[in-house]
């Protein structure tokens, strides 16, 4: 016959195990994350546009998991060495990356001249893409060209001018599409790369240089008060801001179109369960009405895709300028 005291040890050895079963079970890890700050990386300078919508964002983020999100900024190396820090950092989502349309072009450059430190495919895991943000192609309104058509007949008929165009460093978005353009349109130009968007505006406002692009966000307000000229954008169409500029294809340039984004990766192998509450926030926050306004403000359309969506993405505008990539020698 049980006595009282075994009846209660036996209890209380059966709500251990519960607990410890409890403990131990996806869902109670999944709720314990997160239960210290989030470190998001932007692997540029502050102000550009991906600093700018990585702090919106770090915001709302920070106030709906109950951690600070802190961003924190790691120029250089066209966002290598940010991405690099990222890709190995520990998988447990603590550290984060927020990165644009730069990643698989800067990927595909650095991987094939074999000097790239991490692999864009497999050494980091898909959060979500946060926004669409147009790339814009802007030059000084010193240069005499309403758009990018005319931009490349003016250096085709003077051949004398000698012109310089800014990208936020090698193997970014700008230096390929520079690149391309100077094949295609069969022009002359003199690269100069910069730490990011903030310094390359700064130099194209000044009229140091004379041709240069980046999202929509980072030279709107320039745009919009005519101290910079927008000639083309890479979008597959006119932006509803900018209804008056044409896009690279309607210039004739087909091959430069590109689709303009910024998303958070984690690195690889971090758990699938940390990875769907990641994504989880990115759509909540980029669908709060508050943040939204936000970003619509800053030309960035809201979209929160699922962790396939981005990484089919990223595969996808790899493959599309690695021969552009291979064939101009770009690194």
């Amino acid at each position: 016959m049980s006595t009282p005291r075994s009846i209660f040890k036996r209890l209380a050895g059966l709500a251990l195990s519960g607990l410890l079963a409890l403990s131990l079970s996806p869902g109670a890890q999944a709720q314990a994350y997160p239960s210290k700050p989030i470190k998001m990386i932007v692997p540029f300078p502050a102000g550009g546009t991906t600093d700018i919508v990585a702090r919106i964002m770090a915001q709302r983020m920070s106030e709906s998991m109950g951690q600070p999100v802190l961003v924190d900024n790691k120029g250089g190396a066209g966002g290598a060495i940010g991405a690099d820090l990222v890709a190995k950092a520990a998988p447990d989502g603590y550290t984060i990356l927020m990165h644009n349309i730069t990643f698989p072009l800067s990927s595909v450059a650095q991987t094939l001249s074999n000097r790239s430190p991490f692999n864009a495919e497999t050494d980091f895991a898909g959060i979500s893409i946060a926004v669409y943000v147009p790339f814009v192609l802007t030059a000084n309104p010193g240069v005499p060209a309403k758009d990018l058509r005319e931009f490349v007949a003016l250096l085709t008929n003077n051949k004398d001018l000698k012109y310089n165009y800014g990208s936020t460093g090698p193997g970014s978005a700008m230096h390929v599409l520079g690149e391309a353009l100077k094949r295609d349109g069969k022009i002359e130009m003199q690269h100069i790369g910069f730490r990011g968007a903030a310094p390359l505006k700064q130099e194209l406002l000044a009229g140091r240089i004379q041709f240069g692009g980046d999202q929509l966000s980072s030279s709107l307000a320039e745009i919009r008060a005519g101290t910079a000229r927008a000639l083309a954008t890479t979008a597959t169409k006119r932006i509803e801001g900018l209804p008056d500029v044409p896009t690279v294809r309607e210039s004739g340039f087909p091959s430069l179109e590109l689709e303009g984004w910024n998303g958070l990766f984690a690195p690889a192998k971090t758990p699938k369960d940390i990875i769907e509450r990641l994504q989880r926030e990115v759509v909540a926050a980029v669908r709060h009405p508050e943040v939204a306004k936000r970003l619509a403000d800053l030309g960035a359309e809201p979209v929160g895709s699922s962790p396939a969506e981005q990484d089919a993405m990223l595969r996808r505008q790899m493959d599309q300028f690695r021969p552009v990539i291979r064939d101009m020698k770009i690194d």
